[in-house]
């Protein structure tokens, strides 16, 4: 019964945040873009305690991942990250704010991660369910990083002009 409750809420959060995003989609980035950040403050800690629980489950014993694969999952977030990025600008406009560029793609590039992430796990299968939720923990590290910390330095750099 925890279980259920627990993927309901979850989901609740997640069509949450979507219908919020949607209704935000429209508007200028208010302040000087830290909440663009704020996925990352966010994420970091929620993933670390992942992390944390992963290496504690009961009656188990934890073999973290080996360096190399570790790093081929950060340099596949990278590669995500960076392709993501490509995708994310922003413009001044008339009034004097500044707006996120619509990009047609965008959608489906994030479905395209998705279904990568998806297909990825299914081809590891041969690994722990633990190494593989760490080294799904890395690779959604490094791209959201990698992705909110370049859009925010676009920002600034619009903002700037």
């Amino acid at each position: 019964m925890t279980t259920i409750f627990i993927y309901a809420l979850l989901a609740v959060l997640v069509g949450l945040m979507i219908w919020l995003r949607t209704k935000r989609r429209g508007g200028p980035v208010k302040g000087n873009g830290i909440r663009i950040l704020l996925p990352l403050f966010i994420a970091f800690p929620l993933m670390m305690m992942s992390v944390y629980q992963l290496m504690h489950i009961p009656g188990q014993t934890y073999a973290p991942p080996a360096f190399w694969e570790l790093l081929v999952a950060g340099l596949l977030g990278a590669l995500f990250g960076y392709v993501i990025l490509l995708h994310t600008a922003y413009e001044r406009r008339d009034d004097g704010r500044i707006y996120p560029k619509p990009n047609q793609y965008f959608k489906y590039i994030i479905i395209a991660i998705i279904l990568i992430r998806v297909v990825l796990t299914q081809y590891l299968s041969s690994l722990g369910a633990t190494e593989i939720s760490m080294l799904a923990i890395t690779m959604a590290l490094v791209y959201i990083s990698i992705w909110r910390i370049g859009s925010f330095i676009k920002f600034r750099r619009t903002l700037s002009v």
